[in-house]
C-alpha cells in the first residue's frame, strides 16, 4: 500500500470523488488490536485529522462516523473503537458482530503485538460475518524509523562516553569501581527486558497474504497511510452487493405494507461508550 504524507479528511472526500455519489451504504467497522498499539489516534486522525501525544486508554468501545467516497458510492463508515485491555475482551463479540470490515492493528515495534493481532483475526475468521473484510494495519511506523536512526546519532556520544568512563576508572580506586560496576548490571538488565523486537514490514505482509487480509502500515502521529488503508478498505467491500441486497430488502419490505423505516429515521450521532453498537443502513448521501 503506498504512503502519502498528510491528507486531511476533507480533502480526501473532495478528491474521491468531484461529483455526488450515486448511492450510499452504511459499513460496520471494529478495531481490534492490543492496548496502547494507536487504534483510537487512527480514528482521531481519519476522522479529526488530530493527534494527542497523551490519549487516555478506551473504556469499552469508543464510536465515531467517517464518509468515504469510492467507485461512486459514499461509503458511511460506522467506527467502532474497542478496548484493548484484556479485561474487555469478553465485550468484543457485542462490537464485532454483524461488523462487515474490521481493522486488526498492532505496534511495529512490539513484535507481541502481532502475535495478539494474529489472535484477533483467528477469533473474527471463526466468529465474525463470513464475508467480513479484514485489514491488517501496523501503526507507530514513526517510532520504527526513530529507532534506525538512533544508533547513528548515539554512537558518537556512546563513543566519548566510554573514553570519559576510561579516564575516571583509572582515577578511582578499587572500592569505588566494584560500587559503580555493581550498580550498572541491574540497569543493564532492565534495558534488555524492555526491549522488544520490532516487526519487519515483510513478515506481517507475509502474514496478511496468507490470512487473506489487506495490509497496511500507517503511523498516526505523522499521519502517514492513515487514508490509505481506509480507501483500500472501502475498495475492497462488496459495495455493489451490499447496494443491491439493501434495496431489494427495502422493495420486499414495501411490498408486504411496511413502513420503510430508513428512509424517515438517520441513526443519531453516537459518541457515547457503551451504546449497542448495531449499524442501520441509510440512502441518500449527503456527501
Amino acid at each position: 500500500m503506498s504512503q502519502n504524507p498528510r491528507t486531511s479528511p476533507s480533502a480526501s472526500n473532495a478528491e474521491s470523488s468531484p461529483n455526488s455519489p450515486a448511492a450510499s451504504v452504511h459499513v460496520k467497522l471494529v478495531l481490534l488490536g492490543e492496548a496502547a498499539v494507536g487504534k483510537s489516534s487512527l480514528v482521531l486522525r481519519i476522522v479529526n485529522d488530530e493527534f494527542e501525544e497523551n490519549k487516555q486508554p478506551t473504556i469499552g468501545a469508543a464510536f465515531m462516523k467517517r464518509k468515504i467516497n469510492v467507485d461512486n458510492v459514499c461509503v458511511k463508515f460506522d467506527i467502532w473503537d474497542t478496548a484493548g485491555q484484556e479485561r474487555f475482551h469478553s465485550l468484543a463479540p457485542m462490537y464485532y458482530r454483524n461488523a462487515q470490515a474490521a481493522m486488526v492493528v498492532y505496534d511495529v515495534t512490539r513484535q507481541s503485538s502481532l502475535e495478539k493481532a494474529k489472535a484477533w483475526v483467528k477469533e473474527l475468521q471463526r466468529q465474525a460475518n463470513p464475508n467480513i473484510v479484514i485489514s491488517l494495519v501496523g501503526n507507530k511506523l514513526d517510532l520504527l524509523e526513530e529507532s534506525t536512526d538512533a544508533p547513528e546519532e548515539q554512537s558518537g556520544s556512546a563513543e566519548a562516553a566510554t573514553s570519559n568512563a576510561e579516564g575516571e576508572d583509572q582515577k578511582m580506586d578499587g572500592e569505588d569501581g566494584e560500587q559503580e560496576e555493581s550498580s550498572s548490571k541491574p540497569q543493564d538488565t532492565d534495558s534488555k527486558t524492555q526491549k522488544e523486537k520490532p516487526v519487519s514490514r515483510e513478515e506481517a505482509e507475509a502474514y496478511a497474504k496468507e490470512a487473506g487480509l489487506l495490509f497496511g502500515q500507517t503511523s498516526a502521529k505523522t499521519n502517514i497511510g492513515v487514508l490509505e488503508i481506509f480507501n483500500e478498505l472501502a475498495k475492497a467491500l462488496p459495495l455493489q452487493q451490499m447496494i443491491s441486497e439493501r434495496q431489494a430488502s427495502r422493495n420486499s419490505q414495501l411490498n408486504r405494507g411496511g413502513v420503510d423505516v430508513n428512509s424517515m429515521i438517520r441513526p443519531s450521532e453516537l459518541n457515547r461508550q457503551g451504546q449497542d453498537p448495531d449499524a442501520r443502513n441509510v440512502d441518500n448521501c449527503a456527501c
